[in-house]
């Protein structure tokens, strides 16, 4: 850890102190310290910051030496300042099979640009033969909804075929799902996520999710981009994942595996948003082999606490992720370093001044605790793996509030929020906001489930109530410019940098309005912190329940 630690200084040393564009020390949350956060994570040093690499090990030393500067206490296991979050990578080869099969005529598919694939199971090769592929809708089994996809169809040895987003997702006014699952709004049942989920939690060996930009919210690129790889956290053998491979199928291709079936995809997508739809047997087999390189990685979450004076079991957990992209093949400019200057080092630097002005104040009553994940680029990895095993109980934790992504334009007179109609923490958003002299502004683009991709959403799953700043969910109304010049930014920031190399620090970046975001957050997270308040669910949230059948443990 000393090398660990030496790396980190030198890093900081990097680090230009020179004044942030916009500093403003009104908010007690200071810009340059920001700044120089944010130069030092996303420099090359820490080589991208990927799980499992020297960047990783780098910057865990770095976390941990910045967290001991300021006083704050191990949050981790066993007294230490971390969680150990094991990983399994996988890499797919080069196919030696690839085809559907109907009628006796085979379907050569090129992998990527016809079907993306990974997998999630640590074995030398991803193979499936002759399996029969099931078009299940839109694959929603949501009984409070009154809505089953499934109908009892037996998918054991088979291949879902979903459509991606929300059976309301494309409705138009008149149809009686309109508006059932949230409208353009996506719930989890549109992410897919839950799809690959619940086709294993049904025994299927394979999943294919019909692209579409808009129902996706990203292109085919985007799909395609890992390249064959995949990691989620190490899993006892009785857990591992059903589907041997999972992925994507173009919409090209998917209207002519339609079509060779005999099957018009437009119709069965409209019959897809009727209650009595009916899985339909596309008469079509899938045939797939892949050579897999697997490893197990061994990463981990940073830790830190400052235990509560009067309810000390009660906690507070702020959240932001610590790692990046890694090294990728060099821009226009050379860069070869992935290193998430905004996505998330920026957060990881608003962390460290909310914890800066806690130390600054009177100790808390609840405890606060400040966690730095792992792999969340590669899945919400470390973040689930904190879930599935917290250190701290999920039911006597107050919340959860995450920063990923604050744009970096300028002061703005409102605040982002996603998730609208989720939780009562945002009740508190709007609030304090107010207090700044803000407004809250809902998130643009709903439909992309924003809410559900992000590190809180691995504590929302279970209950705990969250809230999540992120600052490419909405254009931001920018004092200088409105929210044309928000947009202006979302945009560019959006389609040049997002998990590209040009996600580095500019000296153009003005994070007066960063300031004002962390400190909303600080503030929120005070209230809590010394209060004797749960925060919970609206009605309609699909964990309200969750959290309510804890209650009695919060009662007690």
């Amino acid at each position: 850890m000393q090398s660990c630690l030496a790396a980190a200084a030198v890093a900081l040393c990097l680090a230009s102190p020179g004044a942030a564009k916009g500093a403003d020390d009104s908010t007690g949350i200071d810009a340059d310290k920001l700044e120089q956060t944010v130069r030092t994570l996303s420099s090359d040093q820490f080589e991208g910051r990927a799980p499992g690499t020297v960047g990783e090990e780098r910057t865990i030393g770095y976390l941990i030496g910045r967290l001991q500067a300021l006083g704050l206490e191990p949050g981790g296991e066993n007294g230490t300042w971390t969680q150990r979050v094991p990983l399994l990578h996988t890499e797919l080869g080069e196919a030696s099979a690839l085809a559907f099969e109907h009628g006796g005529e085979t379907q050569a598919l090129g992998f990527p640009s016809d079907i993306y694939l990974s997998t999630l199971q640590p074995n030398d090769t991803a193979r499936i033969e002759n399996a029969p592929l099931v078009f299940v809708g839109y694959g929603v089994s949501a009984p409070e909804r009154g809505w089953d996809d499934f109908k009892d169809v037996d998918l054991t040895g088979k291949v879902a075929v979903f459509l991606i987003n929300d059976p309301d997702f494309h409705a138009v006014e008149g149809e009686p799902v309109a508006g059932a699952f949230g409208g353009r709004a996506m719930t989890y049942y549109g992410r897919w996520t839950y799809k690959f989920e619940e086709a294993a939690r049904r025994g299927a060996v394979g999943a294919l999710i019909v692209h579409e930009t808009a129902g996706a919210g990203y292109g085919w690129n985007v799909v395609e981009s890992p390249g064959g790889e995949n990691y989620d956290v190490v899993r006892k053998p009785e857990d591992v994942t059903s589907l041997a491979l999972q992925g994507w199928i173009s919409g090209e291709t998917a209207n002519s595996l339609f079509a060779k079936a005999g099957l018009d995809i437009a119709k069965l997508s409209t019959a897809a948003r009727r209650k009595d739809f009916q899985p339909v047997d596309l008469k079509t087999t899938f045939t797939a082999a892949f050579p897999v390189e697997h490893e197990v990685v061994q990463s981990q979450n940073v830790l830190a606490k400052i235990t509560g004076t009067q309810r000390p079991r009660e906690t507070v957990i702020y959240g932001a992720h610590w790692d990046a992209y890694g090294k990728g093949e060099p821009d226009a400019q050379g860069r070869i370093y992935r290193a998430g200057a905004n996505d998330d080092a920026l957060g990881v630097a608003g962390l460290f001044e909310i914890a800066r002005a806690f130390k600054a104040a009177r100790s808390p009553e609840r405890s606060v605790v400040f966690a730095f994940w792992t792999a969340e680029e590669r899945g919400l990895l470390g973040s689930e793996y904190y879930a599935a095993n917290p250190v701290y109980p999920l039911d006597t934790t107050v919340a959860n509030l995450g920063i990923d992504i604050l744009q970096t334009a300028g002061r703005a007179k409102d605040v982002i929020l996603v998730g609208k109609g989720q939780g009562a923490l945002e009740d508190d958003l709007a609030r304090l906001a107010k207090a700044q002299g803000r407004t809250v502004s809902e998130e643009s683009l709903p439909e992309r489930g924003l809410f559900y991709r992000a590190d809180h959403f691995s504590f929302a799953k279970r209950g705990v109530p969250v809230l999540l700043l992120m600052g490419i969910a909405g254009a931001s109304d920018l004092v200088e410019g409105g929210k044309q010049a928000g947009q202006a930014w979302v945009d560019d920031y959006t389609g040049r940098c997002y998990h590209a190399a040009c996600d580095a620090w500019n000296e153009d970046w003005d994070l007066t309005g960063a300031v004002q975001d962390i400190a909303l957050f600080r503030d929120i997270g005070t209230e809590l912190a010394n209060s004797e308040r749960w925060p919970g669910w609206k009605d309609g949230s699909e964990f309200k329940a969750i959290r309510q059948a804890s209650e009695a443990v919060r009662n007690q």
